[in-house]
């Protein structure tokens, strides 16, 4: 590329993004001044700080660690074009994500994708609305039907790994997709429709860390055009099944049965419009991939380390193989009878913590810590700090999955979060992992490639070198 243009898009991006962080600069709350932190540098503040440590092995416990033992559990900050409070312990994580005081708080490119009618924006009585239309088919009764297929997608995907390398995260996101495609709208597992999906999927996923430049070229914008095309996708679909050409027992098809408007006026407002179904069974689709593809990453990777719960984990699928319930005839109560497999799942989230922090904003003034709070603030809670609490986890270096032998003291824990925004898909998540690993721990040994700890600047931690292994028969 000549490099005048290359000056020239700098610049842009130099202007844009001074644009997008000096604006908040100009108007610094006086009240925070009480709460202790640094704000950093004019314009960028700790940015720069924040996301040189994304990418290492430990996350931002790095950043967040040194700030703690210099000014304590609550401190402030600068970063990503936000004025942060963040905050960490069992009473933070209790008061942010169960009580009424906080919102949650998207980045604007996760609200500009996601769309204004998502779970993810919606508050109060239609957030619960929402979750509960959401949550029936995300349900364990509601997943039971789609068991068969998930077990014959794992043991397919599976059929190929023998004697080759693979990258497992390459390999569990097109698994979970597959999954969450043919949930949502009965998506066969190859075909046309399944690739312009996947491609679709992956650009808008690849958005939500991108800067908010709706500039041609950028992350950002090509995010937004392919939501456009995956809208259009789902309007042909809606369009089809409404007009009784096509017929499926899914996810769509049970919102389009209870959400197609009649004659009853008063009905109809209870209803949910086109718009929020699509933005909707986006939500789904992003929540139900990025951090189920990481979960079963980084489980492959922690067993590949730890030689014994590797052992124990295959002694209790090799059981439900030997009672005639496992591999191809893997059964329905089986999957309900893994007590140890939970426990490494648990411990997977904890030791990983694939989503290092929760994002909210206060919709009111409130104490926490005796700091004063108020309403419109930005606020963190630093979820790797409390899973590597040793007063929680003992050793909280060690992958022990025995740590789940005893219930968690409350908000301990926050694999899949906690109170009314808990992840929705909890029930979904572990039924992937499940069948999958069982599969794997069954029929296979395998050898990493590469040593690297290293993971990627994106929102949910993902193994940078995406985990290569050489995977070789029992």
């Amino acid at each position: 590329m000549d490099m005048s243009l290359v000056a020239v898009f700098v610049v842009l991006v130099v202007v844009a993004a001074s644009a997008f962080f000096v604006k908040p600069m100009l108007s610094s709350p006086k009240a925070m001044e009480d709460i202790p932190g640094s704000l950093g540098w004019p314009v960028i503040g700790e940015s720069l700080s924040f996301l040189s440590e994304f990418s290492s092995p430990p996350g931002i416990y790095n950043f967040i660690k040194t700030r703690q033992q210099k000014y304590g559990k609550v401190f402030k900050s600068f970063v990503l074009g936000r004025f942060t409070i963040f905050m960490t312990g069992r009473e933070a994580a209790r008061t942010l994500l169960t009580g009424k005081d906080v919102s949650l708080n998207l980045f604007y490119t996760g609200q500009q994708v996601l769309g204004p009618t998502s779970l993810l924006q919606t508050n109060g009585e239609e957030h619960k609305r929402l979750r509960r239309l959401i949550g029936e088919p995300l349900s364990i009764d509601g997943l039971r039907k789609y068991f068969e297929f998930i077990n014959m997608l794992a043991i397919q995907t599976l059929d190929n790994w023998t004697g080759r390398k693979v990258l497992v995260l390459e390999e569990a996101s097109t698994f979970t997709l597959k999954v969450i495609g043919h949930i949502i709208m009965s998506l066969e597992p190859t075909g046309e429709e399944q690739e312009k999906f996947r491609s679709n999927f992956k650009v808008i996923s690849s958005s939500f860390a991108a800067l908010p430049l709706k500039v041609p070229g950028t992350a950002f914008h090509r995010g937004i055009q392919a939501r456009d095309r995956m809208y259009e996708m789902l309007d042909d679909i809606i369009h089809r099944r409404r007009e009784g050409k096509d017929f499926h027992d899914d996810f769509l098809e049970s919102l389009i049965m209870k959400h197609t408007k009649g004659a009853d006026q008063e009905a109809n407002n209870e209803k949910l419009t086109d718009k929020q179904m699509k933005d909707n069974i986006l939500t789904l689709l992003v929540a139900g991939h990025d951090t189920t593809t990481a979960a079963l990453t980084w489980l492959m990777k922690f067993l590949g380390e730890n030689p014994y719960v590797l052992e124990r984990l295959r002694e209790e699928h090799q059981q439900i193989r030997e009672s005639g319930k496992g591999g191809e005839n893997l059964s329905w109560s089986e999957i309900n009878n893994m007590p140890y497999t939970l426990k490494v799942i648990s411990e997977t989230l904890r030791r990983a913590t694939i989503l290092p922090w929760f994002s909210r904003k206060a919709t009111q003034d409130f104490e926490i810590d005796g700091y004063k709070i108020e309403k419109g603030w930005s606020l963190n809670l630093d979820v790797v700090s409390i899973h590597n609490n040793p007063e929680y986890f003992p050793q909280p270096e060690l992958f022990d999955p025995s740590r789940f032998d005893e219930p968690m003291k409350p908000f301990s824990f926050l694999g899949f979060g906690n109170g009314p925004r808990m992840c929705p898909g909890i029930n979904l998540a572990k039924l992937e992992i499940c069948v999958f690993i069982h599969h794997v721990v069954g029929k296979f040994k395998w050898t990493p490639l590469e040593k690297d700890d290293s993971v990627q600047p994106t929102l949910v931690r993902m193994p940078k070198n995406k985990y290569p292994v050489l995977v070789e028969p029992l």
